[in-house]
């Protein structure tokens, strides 16, 4: 049996007996408890779980600690094993003492099984886990002194083979001298016929590099003008499309100030015959109204200039008022 199937058993035995301390824990626990309620205080049966906890809690440490010093090889002494007993006895007579008070035999021997199988399980582990310990230990003696066997031999061989290398190194090495001064000969030869190519090459290159440079630094300084030029070019247009921007405004002011000058002349030539006895043509008397409106006088003083009802003034006021609404009105959308 190799290491591999070793390591496979034990790991099989740690399953295994995690597997049966964990159910006799959990079985320990819903059995124990109703027994330590019915012997607790009414106020304190919320710690009947405790006791069970606790001796399952020292059944842990054991079955841990035996199964970590029985890989290492070691033994604790006299105490873990009056601890394993203990513990185990405890759990036994916690598990079988309501059945017992009961003098139920069935009951006692269910609730026996539990408790048993957990003390043998953790004496049988204790000692399978010894002996893999052993057998791990024997196997891997047995490999430590395979593998020497196998290094002194190898080493025998390697120095054999170094010998025979060692008497043919040193015959190749005379012949190799002899090859090596021709060759060096040869690499001086050649050596001196390739740094005389590259001193040549060199020269070619920084040759070509250097008109390369030129021509990059004539090719930025015509970019460098061509862009000035651009920039210059860019700044005369936009110059000049302010100025006729500015003159076109200019010229809008002045006509505007031309249209409201030609208006006003027109509104006071239109107020200037003073008022009248008789109703003027209906389209005089609305130019009429017009130019009074805009120049703010009363709508009395517009009635008395055309002759019309106040009345009728006072609805052209109205409909200039609210033409003047409208237009604002469209201006501010």
């Amino acid at each position: 049996m190799n290491a591999v199937q070793i390591r496979s058993a034990d790991r099989a035995l740690s399953v295994g007996t995690w597997l049966i301390v964990g159910g006799a824990m959990l079985f320990s626990i819903l059995t124990v408890t109703p027994l330590m309620a019915k012997h607790t205080p009414d106020g304190w049966r919320w710690t009947a779980p405790i006791l069970p906890l606790v001796v399952d809690a020292a059944v842990v440490i054991v079955v841990r600690l035996d199964a970590v010093l029985a890989r290492l090889g070691g033994h604790g002494g006299r105490w873990p094993v009056v601890l394993r007993w203990m513990t185990g006895c405890m759990t036994l007579a916690l598990n079988v003492a309501d059945s017992a008070l009961k003098k139920d035999l069935v009951g006692v021997a269910v609730h026996a099984v539990a408790p048993l199988l957990l003390i043998v399980t953790a004496e049988t582990g204790l000692a399978y886990r010894r002996a893999i310990a052993a057998a791990l230990t024997a196997h891997e003696a047995q490999q430590r002194a395979e593998r020497e066997a196998r290094e002194q031999a190898e080493t025998a061989r390697r120095e054999a083979a170094e010998r025979r290398v060692r008497e043919e190194r040193e015959h190749a090495a005379m012949l190799a001298r002899e090859q090596r001064e021709h060759e060096a000969r040869l690499a001086r030869e050649q050596t001196e016929r390739e740094e005389a190519a590259r001193r040549a090459e060199r020269a070619e290159q920084e040759a070509r590099e250097r008109a390369e440079r030129e021509a990059r630094e004539r090719r930025e300084r015509e970019r460098e003008q061509h862009q000035r030029e651009r920039e210059r070019l860019e700044r005369e247009a936009a110059q000049r499309a302010e100025t006729e921007r500015l003159e076109r405004e200019q010229a809008a002011r002045r006509q505007e100030q031309e249209r409201a000058e030609r208006e006003r002349r027109e509104r006071a030539a239109l107020l200037s015959g003073g008022p009248v006895n008789t109703k003027l043509p209906e389209a005089e008397a609305r130019r009429i109204v017009h130019a009074a409106f805009g120049e703010g006088l009363p709508v009395r003083s517009a009635a008395e200039l055309c002759g019309w009802s106040i009345g009728w003034v006072s609805t052209r006021y109205q409909e200039h008022r609210d033409g003047a609404g409208l237009v604002l009105e469209g201006a501010t959308s």
